[in-house]
């Protein structure tokens, strides 16, 4: 696919955001595992490639757009296409004995309810909630727990409104794949926002909100408003800082474009900058390819125009970006076009981590080889970042001392803030891909913060 950069006649419309010139309103047209069958491209397939799809869309959610259809996957590089891999669900997403036991049920015919028991038992296996999301990070206000909310961290809130519980399409790796299933024991969702504003008042230490999902950016302005203009109160001068996490410049940057409601949401954002908050788009990217449509850059420019900063994330994923020439030429263009690399996350241990994982020295080596082909502006980006339960933990390289070779690690944050930024070591092991497989180096029992992480967790769930 060529790569794009055009520029683009503007005009400034009446609320003072920038129009979008020669850009026609697209229908958001999706598709579900139900409607597989609709999918021109789908149906060109090889059947036994289809049955795959259709398998595997039982147990992981399965959700794409038309836009993402047309613009970009590359429908003559299929398999390997890493957009058809970041979109639909491949035989070996599941364990041989998982795929077959589901594959039975389809070919057979099963009803919905008897395919529910064994859709379960592979979902359960899945570890849907990683890095205690369901216990851990459950805040309380006045002893009650606040469902739709995440405090992890001393500065940061994780909020999930409810009407963003879903995304304009699903990516096949997410790490919260558990709230697209329909089962509402495994979902975070709020639509409280007194509740929020009210929790964020009694906590001075917050400084940042991060509105997550799903994805807020499926919202109406209207709704999002709700959540966010409260924040300009003098009583929440403290959260100085609203993170706003979305994929919607990838899958539907029509969002901020044409949609009837796009100049409204920027708007809002404008807003929110002049009040002083500083507003950080949470971009997720996980190929350079995502970037070069006419209708993406445009929508960066025009959230860039609000005052608003776009910092960009991804994890790195075996089959679809774990190469140092596709980072390095990511992160160019993402500086090209305004935006500020953030993070290289490590995939996280739910969902099919077996399919996209990358053992951790080979991450750190694809991390530091992209690192030499990009300028100073590109080396923004931390990483690779383990986002585990005691904290983002950060490999910051491989090295030998006395004779021992060891990984270099660091918190880069931390459920006790002490540990923040303190270096420490774990033995070598090529074949790691997680914090848990890791062991002390020189002849340690427990690493530094195992004792005091043990403390937190008992306290933590003794209050719930």
């Amino acid at each position: 696919m060529e790569a794009l950069a055009r520029a683009f006649p503007h005009e400034e419309s009446g609320d003072g955001i920038e129009a979008a010139a020669h850009f026609a309103p697209r229908e958001f047209k999706v598709y579900t595992h139900r409607q597989l069958d609709r999918i021109r491209q789908v149906q060109a397939l090889p059947e036994a490639q289809q049955f795959d799809i259709k398998v595997v869309s039982q147990v992981l959610p399965f959700r794409v757009n038309e836009y993402v259809l047309e613009e970009l996957i590359d429908w003559n590089n299929i398999p390997d296409d890493p957009m058809f891999r970041l979109l639909f669900p491949q035989r070996e997403m599941l364990k041989p004995e998982d795929f077959d036991a589901v594959a039975e049920l389809v070919r057979s015919g099963a009803s919905a309810s008897e395919m529910a028991p064994v859709i379960k038992r592979v979902r359960d296996g899945l570890n849907p909630h990683p890095a205690g999301q369901m216990d851990l990070n459950l805040p309380m206000l006045d002893g009650e727990p606040l469902p739709g909310m995440q405090h992890k961290y001393r500065e940061t809130v994780l909020f999930f409104p409810s009407q963003g519980q879903v995304c304009h399409s699903y990516c096949t790796f997410c790490f919260r794949w558990a709230q697209f299933v329909g089962d509402k024991e495994l979902r975070f969702a709020s639509s409280e926002a007194d509740q929020l504003h009210g929790y964020l008042a009694a906590h001075p230490e917050v400084s940042d909100l991060l509105v997550t999902g799903g994805d807020p950016m499926v919202m109406k302005a209207r709704h999002l408003r709700g959540y966010l203009e409260g924040l300009m109160k003098p009583e929440l001068a403290h959260v100085t800082n609203i993170r706003i996490g979305s994929k919607s410049l990838t899958f539907w940057p029509y969002r901020f474009v044409t949609d009837p409601d796009a100049d409204d949401v920027l708007a809002l954002l404008r807003e929110l900058v002049e009040a002083g908050k500083h507003v950080a788009f949470m971009a997720h990217f996980n190929h350079w390819r995502e970037m070069e449509t006419p209708v993406c850059r445009e929508a960066i420019r025009r959230i860039r125009a609000t005052g608003a900063q776009i910092r960009t994330q991804a994890p790195l994923l075996h089959h679809i970006n774990d190469d140092a020439g596709v980072w390095a030429r990511m992160w160019r263009t993402q500086v090209q076009l305004g935006m500020v690399p953030y993070y290289m996350f490590v995939e996280r241990d739910t969902g099919a981590q077996h399919y996209f994982e990358v053992p951790l020295a080979r991450a750190w080596k694809i991390y530091r080889e992209a690192m030499q082909q990009v300028s100073g502006l590109a080396r923004t980006a931390r990483g690779p970042s383990m986002s585990a339960d005691p904290g983002k933990v950060e490999i910051q390289g491989v090295t030998e001392i006395n004779g021992e070779k060891v990984f270099v690690l660091r918190f880069i944050q931390g459920r006790n803030p002490d540990w923040v930024q303190k270096p420490f070591f774990a033995k070598y092991d090529e074949n790691a891909t997680w914090l848990p497989h890791l062991k002390p180096a020189f002849g340690a029992e427990k690493f530094f913060y195992e004792e005091d992480f043990a403390d937190l967790k008992a306290e933590k769930l003794a209050l719930i």
